[in-house]
């Protein structure tokens, strides 16, 4: 199969914030790669034998007592973080996002950052799970990445360097997404502090999507987890053109999508794929959206039984947003997230949330915030 590279569509303010931003995925530190399906085994081995204390015990067996023994399945990697001598700072987005938000629930008291749960990345085999050989294939040449990430100057990059420093990051997410499926049917709920790459596909990435974690992690949960019907809630500001594409014609997958058609991708094939589409134009406020969105839940909830909710809570809604265009208050946000977590367990249903877009400094305040009402309202426990 050739690879063929689609010219994504941007508006000018689109263009000049995000080609910024992925400047500095560039830059992200080098980590030392891992299986993710050897995490998932060594999570799953048998404890029924014996053994001595051994000071010598490898790494996968200390990550696995530190999975089992943490009560909070919430998920992050200083790997998921972006910085370069403060220039990241010449940007709205915080590249540093997803280590403020588990700094700010530290520092509030809501969460101790030792049952933090790092995850270990996805290896070429778990990626074949749904890429395609000649996609994963292309990724080596460093101008199908730049393209992907809409970053020119990323052509010019070696592509092993483009591998540690660009696409490394995006592995580690998503090995983050595949084990909060496995963490959430376990405890009822997990959050990856990180992942929602909602604009990728099997054959295809684009808008800062070079790897389809969610469309992983739906593998992993009805090959390995024993699920049958998952629900996608995706309200993030962009629409999920991604997921749609790789589950157009599987009916155990349910997608609410809640998003504003006037901006990026404008994906019109990937738009019948939805099942319940809702769409939201820019300029709409708090009271508008929470109105639709308590609408869309009580369709899906009569449309769709789920075993497993994945919600893509992107905060990219934010009023503010240089790119969602929405006109949300963080009390917005709060009461966004509370509504799906309520709806989880109204079905009985496990849930893996997952940050996604938002390009401004106060999205990790605004994320922390919601994650410390859910657990005030005791939809998760810390």
């Amino acid at each position: 199969m050739t690879f063929r590279v689609t010219p994504v569509i941007t508006e000018s303010t689109r263009n000049l914030g995000k080609s910024t931003l992925y400047f500095f995925l560039t830059i992200a530190a080098i980590k030392a790669s891992h299986s993710l399906y050897r995490c998932i085994r060594s999570l799953t081995m048998s404890s029924s034998s014996s053994s001595t204390s051994n000071s010598t015990a490898d790494a996968s067996t200390l990550r696995r007592n530190r999975i089992l023994s943490s009560k909070v399945p919430l998920i992050y990697s200083t790997a998921y973080d972006i910085s370069f001598l403060g220039m990241e700072k010449l940007h709205p987005f915080d590249s540093s996002k997803w280590g403020r938000i588990c700094r700010f629930l530290i520092v509030d008291g809501v969460l101790d950052k030792n049952s933090i749960i790092e995850p270990l990345e996805a290896s070429k085999d778990d990626l074949l799970v749904v890429h395609t050989e000649s996609y994963l294939s292309s990724l080596k040449s460093s101008a199908n990445v730049a393209m992907i990430i809409e970053v020119p100057p990323v052509a010019l990059l070696p592509n092993c360097l483009v591998q540690q420093k660009v696409l490394y990051p995006f592995r580690k997410q998503v090995g983050g997404t595949v084990l909060a499926a496995k963490l959430a049917k376990e405890r009822g709920w997990a959050i990856n502090v990180g992942g929602g790459f909602h604009h990728c596909c099997s054959e295809r990435g684009g808008g800062f999507c070079a790897y389809a974690d969610i469309s992983l992690c739906i593998h992993y949960a009805f090959n390995r987890l024993d699920i049958s019907k998952v629900m996608i809630i995706d309200l993030d500001a962009h629409q999920g053109n991604g997921h749609e594409r790789d589950f157009s014609n599987d009916r155990r997958v349910y997608i609410l999508d809640m998003y504003n058609p006037e901006i990026y991708p404008f994906d019109h094939e990937a738009r019948r794929y939805i099942d319940q589409k809702v769409e939201v134009v820019s300029g709409t406020t708090t009271d508008e959206y929470l109105v639709k969105l308590d609408e869309a839940l009580a369709v899906a909830g009569k449309m769709f039984d789920p075993e497993l909710v994945v919600f893509n809570a992107g905060t990219d809604i934010l009023d503010g947003d240089p790119l969602g265009r929405l006109k949300i208050s963080p009390d917005g946000i709060t009461s966004r997230d509370e509504k799906v977590f309520r709806f989880a367990r109204e079905k009985n249903a496990s849930l893996v949330m997952l940050t996604s877009g938002g390009y401004m400094k106060s999205s990790a305040r605004v994320i922390a915030d919601s994650i410390a009402n859910l657990s005030k309202q005791t939809l998760i426990n810390f």
